[in-house]
C-alpha cells in the first residue's frame, strides 16, 4: 500500500485495558502494511500520530504535533470526548483509508498563553482546547480583570476564567455554559466560571484579538492557571496573563464520512425523543 504517511507515531495509555487492545491490533496492521513506526521520541521524523484514547490522548498528541507538523488521526477509546471520531471497530478500515489517501483534513486554531511574572519570570504554553484562570486551595472567589485587544471589557468576581478555541468550546467551557462553536471558525469564546454576578455571561470574539487578564488583589485568595489541563503554576495578583492567537496550528485527519454535526448529535442526544412512553 502505497502512502504519502511512512512514518507513524502512535500515542496512547498502553496501561488501559480499553485502550491496549486496539493499540496492539494497530500495531500489527501497520507492521503488515509496511508502514515504519516511530517512537514518541523521535516524532519530529513522523508524518502521521495516531491518537488511541481520549481527548487527552489528543491534546497530548497535539503537544507532540507541534514539534513535527505531523496531522493526527484519533482513534475514540474515551467516554464523551469530541476530538478523537474514529470508533475501534473502524479503525483498520479507516486507517486504510487515510494511508490511500482518502480522507479530509481539518486545521485547528491553537491560542498561545503568555504569563509574564512580576519578578520578571514567563511561561509561555499552546492550547488546543483551552486556557484556564480558576481559585484553588479556598473557598474565596477571585477578582479579575479582563480587556480585549486593550479594550476594558470588565471585572469579574466567581471562580475563574475560561478562554477556550472552538476545539474547546465543547470541553469546560461547554460545562459552564458557553457556545459550540464550529470548529473551522477563528473565533474564541471567553467564559467566566460560576461567575457571582449572573449577567456576568460568555462572549465570542474574533481570534485576531489578544486577551489580556489581570488577577486583582483579594485577602486570601488563591488562583492558578492551566493551559490544556496542565498547571502552569500560580496566578499573582501583578503578574499579567495574555491569550492570542498562535502562528501554528493543530491539523486533524479523518476518514470519508466525517460529520461535526453528527458527532454533536451523537454526544450530545440530540434528536432523540427521551421522553417515557406508555404502553
Amino acid at each position: 500500500m502505497t502512502s504519502r504517511f511512512k512514518n507513524i507515531t502512535i500515542v496512547g495509555r498502553a496501561d488501559d485495558s480499553r485502550v491496549s487492545e486496539p493499540l496492539e491490533s494497530l500495531r500489527a496492521h501497520l507492521n503488515k502494511i509496511g508502514a515504519n513506526l516511530v517512537d514518541n521520541a523521535a516524532v519530529k521524523d513522523a508524518d502521521l500520530i495516531i491518537a488511541v484514547g481520549g481527548d487527552g490522548t489528543m491534546l497530548y498528541a497535539s503537544r507532540l504535533a507541534l514539534d513535527s507538523r505531523a496531522p493526527i488521526l484519533g482513534i475514540n477509546r474515551g467516554r464523551l470526548g469530541f476530538l478523537a471520531d474514529v470508533t475501534p471497530d473502524d479503525m483498520i478500515a479507516s486507517v486504510d483509508h487515510v494511508m490511500r489517501g482518502e480522507y479530509s483534513v481539518d486545521s485547528r486554531l491553537l491560542l498561545k498563553a503568555r504569563l509574564l511574572r512580576a519578578d520578571g519570570g514567563e511561561s509561555v504554553a499552546y492550547a488546543l482546547n483551552d486556557v484556564v484562570l480558576q481559585r484553588r486551595d479556598t473557598g474565596r472567589m477571585v477578582d479579575f480583570e479582563t480587556r480585549v485587544n486593550d479594550v476594558y471589557v470588565n471585572t469579574h468576581a466567581g471562580d475563574g476564567l475560561i478562554v477556550a478555541t472552538p476545539t474547546g468550546s465543547t470541553a469546560y467551557a461547554l460545562s459552564c455554559g458557553g457556545p459550540i462553536i464550529e470548529p473551522q471558525l477563528d473565533a474564541v469564546v471567553v467564559v467566566p466560571i460560576c461567575p457571582h454576578t449572573l449577567t456576568d455571561r460568555p462572549i465570542v470574539i474574533s481570534a485576531d484579538q489578544p486577551i489580556e487578564v489581570r488577577l486583582l488583589y483579594r485577602d486570601d485568595t488563591k488562583a492558578e492557571l492551566t493551559v490544556d489541563g496542565f498547571s502552569l503554576g500560580p496566578i499573582h495578583h501583578d503578574d499579567k496573563l495574555t491569550i492570542s492567537a498562535a502562528n501554528k496550528r493543530v491539523t486533524l485527519v479523518h476518514p470519508p464520512g466525517y460529520d461535526f454535526y453528527g458527532i454533536l448529535r451523537s454526544k450530545l442526544f440530540w434528536g432523540r425523543d427521551n421522553r417515557k412512553r406508555e404502553s
